[in-house]
């Protein structure tokens, strides 16, 4: 089957939903956890499962390269060469293209993107086509559309000639779309221009997709901004359809995006920051490596149920990264990503109590009050 989505509540804007999947049923507002390279970084699947972990994402860009979808497909598919027994979600490969391809230059045609690989700089050319033939050998459980994704900021003439060939790649990539257990999502574009992202929505929409994702927010512009450009594409999405958030993952912005209409989010956020030694609390993040940290002999958030809040504490924490010692990376990756989640968690709770509204204000008041 593919994907089914179902509206079970409401709160003002903000939904309550549940996806149907080959791997089980997910109530929405959710955090998805990504893994790049068919990895989410040092964790196992059983880590994620613990973590209450649903949709999992991975990287066709990524895995076009390395090892190749001809190879995971002899696999078996995705879901058995990372042996991970729940959702999975590939993006298109689109942003990575515009972000990683090396010395950042690339020649958009119509045909699609030219592009050095940033691993060897070999000459590569992704098409919408390739990308969904990719997508369809991965054989993930949610499949995304290629699209271009534009800087921020760029001239309204620019963004207005992107848009009308993301919607033109949209449509090539739905015409040999033919794996029929895997949901195809568009990708609606606009930038900061209210006319843009209504003609975007309006026409992607036409094309009946799966489910529909917001892209090209996250990119530089300022919260502001962002919000704006949620809002101007989200009221001409259908509502008997999955809204996603690409690239979202700070607690607030969660929480701005729910309110406005969005069901799912994905982020590196949480084990990057982690690498860097630093993790989520309820009052706000924090950063271990400081020194105030060495003797602190408390969880990280006192609320948070996480293999690490349980086990571990800051100090210790603290002294495995300033070792270095890579431990102290996973365990707040663990961390991170189950605060992500428990957040969705209480946010479904929330919308079903019609309590929404307070419950972000008060999180987003105890969040930004003091730093922990």
């Amino acid at each position: 089957m593919k994907i089914e989505y179902k509206l079970k509540d409401h709160d003002n804007k903000a939904r309550l939903g549940l996806l149907k999947t080959n791997y089980g049923e997910y109530e929405t507002p959710m955090f998805m956890p990504v893994g790049t390279k068919a990895t989410v970084k040092s964790l196992t699947p059983e880590e994620l499962y613990e973590a209450h972990s649903g949709i999992c994402l991975a990287n066709t860009y990524h895995l076009w390269l390395r090892p190749g979808e001809d190879v995971i497909k002899h696999a078996g598919g995705l879901h058995r060469f990372m042996n991970y027994k729940r959702p999975i979600l590939t993006d298109s490969g689109g942003f990575q293209v515009f972000s990683l391809a090396k010395n950042k230059k690339r020649d958009i045609t119509e045909e699609g993107v030219h592009f050095k690989s940033h691993l060897d700089g070999t000459n590569l050319l992704l098409t919408p086509e390739k990308s969904i033939e990719i997508q369809n050998k991965l054989d993930s459980d949610i499949a995304m559309s290629f699209d271009e994704c534009p800087p921020y900021p760029v001239s309204y003439e620019y963004m207005k000639k992107s848009v009308e060939r993301t919607i033109r790649w949209a449509k090539r990539g739905k015409a040999v779309h033919n794996n029929e257990n895997q949901a195809l999502f568009g990708i609606v574009q606009g930038g900061e221009f209210t006319d843009l992202r209504e003609y975007s929505c309006k026409e992607t929409v036409k094309l009946d997709f799966d489910g529909y994702s917001i892209g090209g927010t996250s990119v530089g512009e300022n919260k502001d901004v962002m919000y704006k450009m949620i809002e101007d594409g989200i009221r001409y999405l259908p509502t008997d359809k999955v809204r996603y958030l690409m690239g979202v993952g700070e607690p607030i912005d969660i929480l701005e995006a729910v309110e406005r209409g969005i069901d799912i989010f994905d982020c590196v956020l949480p084990t990057r920051i982690a690498r860097h030694g630093q993790a989520f609390t309820r009052n706000g993040k924090i950063n271990l490596n400081n020194a105030k940290f060495k003797e602190d002999f408390t969880p990280l958030d006192k609320e948070c149920d996480c293999y690490t809040c349980r086990n571990f504490t800051r100090g210790y924490i603290r002294h495995l990264i300033t070792s270095d010692e890579m431990l102290g990376g996973r365990l707040l990756s663990i961390h991170n990503i189950r605060f992500l989640i428990k957040l969705t968690e209480e946010i479904r709770e929330a919308i079903k109590n019609k309590e929404f509204k307070n419950y972000k204000k008060e999180f987003i008041e105890k969040y930004t009050k003091e730093k922990a």
